[in-house]
């Protein structure tokens, strides 16, 4: 697979011939709008607004988390810790961009400090984690659980010959795989939504992530993992709808 890369340029360019991931078109993923309600993201579906997933995981998150990321807020400082989240929030969304734009077979020019370290990290994911996919049914899939949750996903297709969610991570230092669940319910949400859209049975998400030190790690989510994180994301769908401040809509 061929990369053009230039001196301060990042460009991946790849020919649809130059790729062994083939695009299958059998899922027309549905548009909707988002919307924010009470500050958090929703997505509007026939005029009813679902929670997005990580609102409700966001509202669900044990006191042991909260108290944690309180404490790193105050050793960082306000300013300095504000500073931190916004930088990895643009590296993030300029990694999954060139990821997009290389699954869908499309040039992408990010001439940004941003950019070029986004491209250095897709790079990593690109090599050691998409080679291993030979099909994609789509990308940023929006999917939506009627009447409970909604969110986009990053990638759906054929991961080592079993149908996946995939999702692309950034991450300041590498993770570990204890510290990383609410990526796996993220993953177990989106695939539960796919299935009662589509009558499907995806039980496999994969999380791609990338330091931004260029260290690609893969976790992957199946089997009674995969039930055990669906179980728990739908117990959190539960304690959001009872716990919520208002109703959306």
């Amino acid at each position: 697979m061929p990369f053009i890369v230039g001196p301060g340029i990042n460009y991946i360019k790849i020919e649809k011939k130059d790729t062994d991931m083939k695009r299958n078109n059998c899922y027309k993923y549905p548009k909707t709008q988002r919307e924010s309600v009470n500050g958090k993201r929703h997505y509007v579906f026939d005029k009813e607004k679902l929670p997005s997933v990580t609102t409700i995981l966001d509202h669900t998150q044990s006191a042991e988390k909260r108290e944690s990321l309180a404490k790193w807020r105050a050793k960082m400082g306000e300013d300095n810790a504000a500073r931190i989240v916004d930088e990895s929030a643009a590296r993030g969304t300029a990694m999954h961009k060139i990821l997009e734009k290389y699954v869908l077979g499309e040039g992408y020019l990010d001439e940004t400090s941003v950019g070029k370290q986004a491209h250095n990290m897709a790079i990593q994911v690109i090599q050691n984690g998409l080679t291993n996919l030979t099909e994609f049914y789509g990308t940023e899939c929006t999917l939506y659980y009627p009447g409970l949750y909604a969110g986009q996903t990053d990638l759906v297709g054929v991961h080592k010959g079993q149908d996946a969610i995939i999702d692309f991570k950034q991450t300041n230092k590498p993770k570990r795989r204890e510290w990383i669940d609410d990526y796996f319910s993220q993953l177990s949400a989106y695939a539960m939504a796919h299935n009662i859209l589509f009558n499907t049975k995806i039980t496999k998400g994969v999380v791609m992530m990338c330091s931004k030190d260029n260290y690609y790690q893969e976790f992957i989510v199946e089997g009674e993992e995969f039930k055990k994180h669906s179980h728990n994301f739908l117990r959190r769908v539960d304690e959001y709808y009872k716990t919520r401040p208002t109703k959306a809509g």
